[in-house]
């Protein structure tokens, strides 16, 4: 049962739950779902992983942002900055020794490690028997060539870069010669079947989910393939029809998201296909077009997890 906002925020301040929000800034999404959560009686204070470490001679051997070796009980996560690999490794340290310290994070390093690597996100999707475009991903320009040779006879494929989001970077490949050399995609080539059909333009759908629920859905209806809200799409109000609301849901369980944004896409064969897994979705698009407060929604999700969550230190 989820507890009562009123009996949360009743709460003595020394006994409301703490909630890091993990950012690169203080972004529109970081700032109101601060505000949603404290209106729901949690204390809320932004994260910066770059000012954490570890320190193991710490009673949590962590040093936390703003809170010292003190824990939250909770950390979400909406942004990681870029930089160097061992940078990277050392920030999702942190969240790994967390979540193996007893805070509840929203996503976890694995999650996010598996959304943000989308070769391993597509890998698991099809081990999971989720529907998920035909998807290959290798190094050698050469071997991604004679990939392409021997699939476009079925169709074009759409070079992404391995890590990247909202539709940069994207080309469509119809022979191997529009393989770009090795410095041009960072070694890797990540490819997978087109599976876009041009109805009056494209369009494909997001769906939002949050605590093993979808929460919002729209689709983004554009004049050309890439249909990213963020490159022009237009996000258009639907209601989520029973078939993409499970497949959203299996795909957020098959990489482990608490919260997540899928992207399904109807091809040519009238079925519906899991195209991407998001770990740290935006989602001011979709609030253009929702009649309600999502980070409200969102909110009320984190605190009743936190809720029933077993004492730290009791493995979940």
């Amino acid at each position: 049962m989820r507890p009562s906002p009123d009996a949360i925020a009743a709460q003595p301040a020394a006994r409301r739950p703490r909630v890091g929000i993990v950012v690169d800034n203080l972004d529109w999404h970081a700032r109101v779902l601060s505000r949603a959560l404290t209106a729901l009686g949690a204390a809320t204070a932004p994260i910066r992983l770059t000012a954490c470490g570890f320190a193991t001679s710490s009673p949590t051997g962590l040093t936390i942002d703003g809170l010292g070796t003190a824990l939250p009980e909770a950390i979400v996560v909406r942004s990681i900055s870029g930089g160097s690999f061992e940078a990277v490794t050392l920030r999702l340290g942190i969240l790994h020794a967390a979540r193996d310290l007893g805070v509840m994070v929203w996503n976890d390093a694995r999650a996010i490690e598996r959304c943000v690597d989308k070769s391993m996100t597509s890998f698991l999707l099809a081990r999971a028997g989720i529907a998920t475009p035909p998807t290959w991903a290798v190094e050698s320009r050469e071997a991604a060539a004679a990939i392409v040779a021997r699939e476009v006879a079925d169709g074009p494929l759409v070079l992404k870069p391995l890590f990247g989001s909202q539709g940069r970077g994207l080309r469509l490949i119809r022979t191997p010669d529009d393989m770009p050399e090795p410095a041009g995609v960072n070694g890797v080539y990540y490819l997978q079947r087109f599976v876009g059909v041009e109805r009056d333009g494209f369009r494909d759908f997001r769906l939002l989910v949050s605590g093993g629920r979808v929460v919002a859905a729209m689709a983004r209806h554009s004049p050309v393939w890439i249909t990213n809200v963020k490159r022009g799409a237009r996000p258009i109000a639907v209601v989520a029809n029973e078939e993409m609301r499970q497949l959203a849901l299996r795909a957020a369980a098959a990489v482990g998201a608490a919260f997540a944004g899928v992207d399904v896409l109807y091809g040519a064969d009238g079925r519906p296909s899991v195209l991407e897994v998001n770990s740290m979705p935006a989602w001011s698009g979709l609030q253009k077009v929702t009649p309600f407060n999502i980070a409200a929604a969102l909110a009320g999700d984190i605190v009743a997890a936190i809720a029933e969550r077993p004492a730290r230190g009791v493995e979940a």
